[in-house]
């Protein structure tokens, strides 16, 4: 029990230095946005595919915002992939289609399997620009977010692209503030320092983009992926293509409203990373393929963030059964504060994240906030554990893939 615990203190310890070292580049490193700049070119065709399904909420949120951003109009197509709605989404769809004629290409899907990626899939009948952009139907972007999104393509290594989300109502409750919060350290603080230090910044399901030749390269969309953003990630990373991390190119989505949302939302993503885990770590890490070293090692970390759930709550459980058991004492000791630092009441590496990254975004107020992420992090920590659990569970029953939409708060238009 001993050597099981002490090899769970130093993965999270890895872990927690990982926070610490990011967090730092950050603040002092050398800052690395290559692309940020191009904003007179000869600019690319471009398709941008629209997922929605039952978004009537949101869907014509987006399609405004696209239909003014600043893109030359004769070589920007907006494909709105409609997947199976049964509300209103198709009738507004519609309504768009026809006020912006030649612009907007609908793909109303009535069949086939569920979930995002497999509707992408059936939507690249439809596409045949080389440069590909994908939005969330709740996101709205900026007039300059197209432009930012394309200019990483020039460089021909560059296979996807991710810019950064903001939430649009962080102001709505505690949890969304404690959201926004989360965002901010994600991509502020990890997604830019992985970036600057030239590892794996990981390519975003929305405001996105992949190049057609790329994505026809690794075998388009895999359509039993939970989380398609981190099944392209990887499959890019193995087939020698780079994923571009734009920290200025912000667009802006709706989180969650209330907690239940949010657990479901984060035992999918936590499915999804776990699957990606199972089916890449061991090619990355030890494969053939030209991820250098850096890439190789950060890439398998961050596979197994989600898995750490589970590994932290079996930690916690061994140290207090060594400490209590009196066997050990120190053993137990040195468990619980290494545990702690990590992601326990104090979750320290973490908090030092999204405390630089308040003070990045000059927004320091919201570190007021700092203390209540003590309740985010514990729900987060059981959803990803019981969505570890599910997933065994699943194994051995042979139960289906089944996707959850996550639940929309605005107001229909």
């Amino acid at each position: 029990m001993i050597y099981v615990l002490y090899a769970i203190v130093f993965v999270i310890c890895i872990y927690t230095g990982r926070h610490y070292f990011f967090t730092l580049n950050r603040l002092f490193g050398f800052q690395r946005h290559p692309y940020i700049d191009i904003d007179t070119a000869d600019w690319p065709p471009v398709t941008v595919l629209v997922a929605a399904h039952n978004e009537e909420k949101v869907i014509a949120n987006v399609l405004s915002a696209l239909m003014t951003v600043k893109y030359p109009e004769d070589k920007m197509l907006v494909v709105p992939v409609n997947d199976r709605s049964t509300d209103r989404t198709r009738e507004i769809i519609d309504q768009f289609v026809e006020e912006f004629p030649g612009r907007i290409r609908p793909f109303h899907r009535t069949a086939g399997k569920g979930g995002k990626a497999a509707a992408l899939k059936d939507a690249m009948e439809l596409v045949d620009t080389e440069v590909i952009l994908i939005f969330d139907a709740d996101y709205i972007p900026g007039a300059g977010l197209i432009k930012q999104l394309v200019a990483p393509f020039f460089d021909l290594e560059v296979g996807g692209v991710m810019g950064r989300v903001v939430p649009l109502n962080a102001g709505t409750n505690l949890l969304t503030r404690l959201l926004d919060l989360e965002r901010s350290g994600g991509y502020q603080v990890d997604q830019q320092a992985r970036m600057n230090l030239r590892l794996v910044p990981q390519h975003g399901g929305t405001v996105a983009g992949v190049r057609l030749s790329a994505l026809r390269e690794i075998g388009g969309w895999n359509e039993n992926s939970l989380t398609e953003d981190t099944d392209l990630t990887y499959r890019l990373l193995l087939n020698g293509w780079k994923t571009a991390y734009q920290n200025r190119s912000e667009c802006y989505e709706e989180v969650p409203e209330n907690w239940p949302v949010r657990i479901k939302q984060i035992m999918r993503w936590a499915k999804g990373h776990n699957q990606a885990m199972v089916t890449y770590s061991l090619r990355l890490l030890l494969g053939k393929h030209r991820a250098t070293l850096r890439e190789r090692i950060d890439g398998t970390l961050l596979l197994g963030v989600y898995v750490m759930a589970p590994v932290t709550l079996v930690g916690w459980a061994l140290a207090l059964g060594v400490f209590y058991q009196g066997v050990a004492p120190l053993h137990g000791v040195i468990a619980l504060l290494s545990l702690t630092a990590y992601a326990a009441l104090g979750n320290l590496a973490a908090f030092f994240e999204i405390a630089a990254a308040s003070r990045l975004d000059g927004t320091c107020k919201r570190i007021c906030l700092l203390p209540f992420l003590i309740l985010g992090f514990a729900v987060s920590i059981f959803s990803a554990s019981r969505a570890a659990v599910s997933q065994v569970s699943d194994l051995v029953t042979g139960a289906e893939f089944h996707w959850d939409k996550t639940e929309r708060f605005r107001k229909v238009l």
